[in-house]
C-alpha cells in the first residue's frame, strides 16, 4: 500500500509506503539482486551475465506508475490521493564492490547521459512535477543494497526543501534581476577560501552555509537549469568534477565515507529557466574520521548545527585532493 497524507502543520505531503518494510535487506554477495544474473546462479533483476549501466523501476517503490487507491479516507483537514509517480533504481556498475569513486572518468560520463536521459523521459509525464536523481551511500545512511547504485524518484509534487530552494531563487532574481546560484558561485571564486578545485566548465566548493560537515556543492559556470541543457562537454565536466569529488572524500582519511548526493534541477517542464541553476550537493555524514553527524533533535526541528568551519574543511579537501 502507498498514498500521500497530507501533514497540515508543514503543509506537505508525507508519502506512506508500507510495502517497503519487505524490502530487501543487506544480503551477501552471492544474492546480490542487483548483480548481474550468472549461468547456474539465482536469477538477479539483471537477466544478463554482464551490463554498463541499467535502470529498471524500483521493487518496493515509494510512489507507482499505477498507484492504488488510499487505504483511508481522507478529510478536509488531512486528505489522502493516490501516490502516483515513478521510482527508478540506476546500477552504475555489475561490480559488486566499489563505489562511484573506484569509476573510471569514461563510465561516469555514461552514468552522467542516463541520468540525462531518465530525466528527459521522466520530466515529461504529465503526473510529474520534479524529478530528483541522488544517492544514498552507505549503511549509515540506511542503504539495505551495498551495490553501487543511486536512484530516480518522479514526484507529482516539489520536495519541500527543493520548493523552499525554488522560491528563494525565485524571490532574489525578483529583487535583483540575477541568479542567486550564480552570486554564491561568484563569491566563493572571488573569496576562495571554501573552494575545492574547479575544470573547464564546473566548480566545486564547500558552501559558506554548509550544513554538514565536508558538504560540498558542484555547479556549472554556465548557466544552466538541468542536465539536458548542458553539452556533450559539459556534461563530460560534471563527470569528471563528480570523479574528483568523490575521490577526494574518500581520500580525506583514506577510507569510504557515507554520504548523501543530490542532484539539484529545474522543476519538470521548466526549460532554460532564468532563476534556477542545476548543481549537486554533496552531504557526507562522517565529522571526523570515526564520528558520525547525526540529526538529531535541533536538526529534526529545522535548524542544523554544523561542528566544522567551512573554511577549515575546504581547507582539509583541498590537502585530500592534493594527495590523489
Amino acid at each position: 500500500m502507498s498514498e500521500l497524507r497530507w501533514h497540515p502543520y508543514f503543509e506537505q505531503w508525507v508519502i506512506t509506503a508500507t510495502h517497503r518494510q519487505e524490502r530487501t535487506f543487506l544480503p551477501p554477495k552471492e544474492y546480490c539482486p542487483l548483480c548481474p544474473t550468472l549461468p547456474g546462479k539465482m536469477e538477479t533483476e539483471v537477466p544478463f551475465p554482464d551490463y554498463e549501466i541499467v535502470v529498471f523501476e524500483n521493487r518496493f517503490p515509494s510512489l507507482q506508475r499505477n498507484a492504488p487507491e488510499p487505504a483511508v479516507e481522507g478529510t478536509e483537514l488531512t486528505p489522502v490521493t493516490p501516490a502516483q509517480g515513478v521510482c527508478e533504481v540506476v546500477l552504475y556498475t555489475p561490480q559488486h564492490e566499489g563505489e562511484m569513486a573506484d569509476l573510471s572518468v569514461e563510465q561516469i560520463a555514461k552514468l552522467v547521459e542516463v541520468w540525462t536521459d531518465r530525466f528527459a523521459e521522466l520530466s515529461s509525464y504529465p503526473f510529474v512535477k520534479y524529478v530528483l536523481i541522488f544517492e544514498n551511500k552507505g549503511k549509515e545512511i540506511g542503504v539495505t543494497i551495498p551495490h553501487p547504485h543511486g536512484q530516480i524518484y518522479a514526484y507529482p509534487f516539489l520536495p519541500p526543501l527543493i520548493e523552499k530552494e525554488v522560491l528563494s531563487a525565485q524571490k532574489h532574481y525578483q529583487q535583483n534581476g540575477r541568479c542567486l546560484f550564480c552570486a554564491v558561485m561568484q563569491q566563493e571564486i572571488q573569496d576562495g577560501r571554501r573552494m575545492l578545485t574547479r575544470n573547464e566548465h564546473f566548480v566545486a566548493f564547500v558552501p559558506f552555509f554548509a550544513r554538514y560537515p565536508y558538504e560540498v556543492h558542484v555547479m556549472p559556470v554556465r548557466h544552466v537549469g538541468t542536465l539536458t541543457e548542458m553539452s556533450e562537454m559539459e556534461r563530460w565536466s560534471l563527470a569528471e568534477m563528480l570523479s574528483t569529488v568523490t575521490r577526494t572524500l574518500r581520500n580525506l582519511w583514506q577510507m569510504p565515507i557515507p554520504y548523501i548526493m543530490l542532484l539539484h534541477q529545474s522543476p519538470a517542464g521548466e526549460v532554460n529557466s532564468a532563476y534556477y541553476h542545476f548543481h549537486v550537493e554533496f552531504y557526507p555524514f562522517n565529522r571526523t574520521r570515526d564520528k558520525l553527524k547525526y540529526l538529531a533533535g535541533s536538526e529534526q526541528a529545522g535548524t542544523f548545527i554544523n561542528d566544522t568551519l567551512a573554511e577549515e574543511t575546504a581547507a582539509a579537501l583541498r590537502e585530500a585532493l592534493a594527495r590523489l
